[in-house]
């Protein structure tokens, strides 16, 4: 919601600044005031938009690799035996 966010922010910046404008009746500020409100509100939907892309989008794997993994040996105590029979099968 980083952009939303941004898109709001601005719209209220720009609120605040038409309440201080008419409440001192600054006549420069007028239009800023005015096109911070409107640049606020055309940001929302494209922020939206965005937001909503960047939400969906997957979580793309690293194109970098890392070291190769080593592999650990288990220590013999831990081991467990092996069967003689290349099958996996037990006598009959």
């Amino acid at each position: 919601m980083r952009y939303t966010k941004a898109a709001l922010l601005t719209f209220g910046a720009g609120l605040v600044l038409a309440l201080v404008v008419v409440a001192t009746e600054v006549p420069g500020l007028e239009r800023v005031a005015s096109a911070a409100m409107a640049l606020g509100i055309a940001a929302i939907p494209i922020g939206m938009a965005v937001d909503w892309r960047r939400a969906t989008r997957g979580a793309r794997p690293s194109r970098h690799r890392g070291k190769p993994r080593t592999r650990r040996t288990i220590p013999a105590a831990r081991r467990r035996a092996r069967s003689r029979n290349p099958a996996g099968r037990g006598r009959r």
